[in-house]
Formats: structure tokens, sequence, C-alpha cells
């Protein structure tokens, strides 16, 4: 069944978790690129018309571009993920796009809580125990990951791999330059 998801792309994190995620995360294989999900599952790729991309727009006019960083380790227990600090700017993309779009709420409603992540492993508690340990070491070693959210990404798999539908730009900001130091 063809589906749709709202996601903030990681390019940073790609040559750190690419060979995990090859290995541990199913939907790397599938074009899924390193990323936080914002709003997952969305509508059908045919549902989305120029009247949704413009509620969608609305629905993230007001938030600007934001430095992150990617440097602690954490864990559901089959999932292995890196939490983006800070993550109330990625909440706030997520209830604003759950607000516009009241019938999708995050993750069909299954959590209360959002929490933002950038999943590595996902699938079983083994795997996940392997990509946090590697994970772990990583960051020991080289240290965080720093990024800036600056746009929010359609992603549809209509054919059964994930592709890009559409880049929503957030606002400029001063403070998204460049990355934390």
């Amino acid at each position: 069944m063809p589906q749709t998801g709202l996601i903030v792309r990681v390019a940073e994190a790609e040559p750190h978790v690419a060979h995990l995620r090859d290995r541990f995360h199913p939907v790397a294989k599938l074009g899924v690129p390193a990323h936080i999900t914002v709003l997952y599952p969305f509508m059908p790729p045919e549902r989305i018309d120029r009247d949704v991309v413009q509620r969608i727009q609305d629905a993230i006019a007001g938030i600007a571009a934001f430095p992150f960083t990617l440097g602690v380790v954490g864990r559901f227990p089959a999932t292995a993920y890196l939490a983006p600090e800070p993550a109330a700017p990625f909440i706030a993309l997520t209830q604003s796009l759950a607000q516009a779009f009241p019938d999708y709420p995050p993750f069909g409603g299954e959590f209360e809580t959002i929490i933002p992540h950038l999943s590595v492993a996902h699938g079983s508690a083994s795997d996940a125990d392997t990509a946090q340990a590697e994970l772990s070491q990583a960051l020991a070693e080289k240290g965080p990951i720093h990024s800036v959210c600056s746009a929010v990404v359609l992603l549809e798999n209509a054919s059964g791999v994930w592709k890009q539908m559409q880049v929503f730009p957030l606002a400029p900001s001063p403070a998204a330059d460049g990355p934390p130091r």
C-alpha cells in the first residue's frame, strides 16, 4: 500500500550510520535516508494535492531553521537510535503538522509521547544491542554529529522504493548559520 511520511533528512549522519542502517534497518535498503521522523504515517500519495502542500507549508511557516546535535544513543526495545539535542524544535514540528492534519497522528497514535530520534537499527533487540554498542564507540572516538534542520521532506513509496516528493524549507534563522560547536 502506497504511503507517505514527513521527515527531516540528516545528510551529515550518513557517513556515521549508513553501514549500520544497511545492516540493521530494513527501510535503508528501500531508499529512506538517515532522518528524524516528523509525521508518519501520512496520507496516501494520491491524496496529496496543492491544497495539502499548502497546508503543510502553512503548518511549518512559523518555524525557523535550527541547529542540532546527535551525540546520545537511545533505545527502544528493538530499536537503537541517535537522539537529537535539542529535541523541542522537532517536537514542535511534529505537533504543528499533527494539528494541521489531525487524521494523521504521529506513528498512527501508537505512542503518547513524541520522542524525536534517528533510527539506526530497528527490528530486533539483539541487532539494536549491536548497533548501540557500535554507535556509542563511534561517538566516543569521533564526537557528536552536528547538523541544521532547514527543511521538512515529504517522502512517498508508491513504487515500493521511498522517494522524495516535495521539500518544505523552514524559515531562515540567524541561529541556523552553522552547526553548534
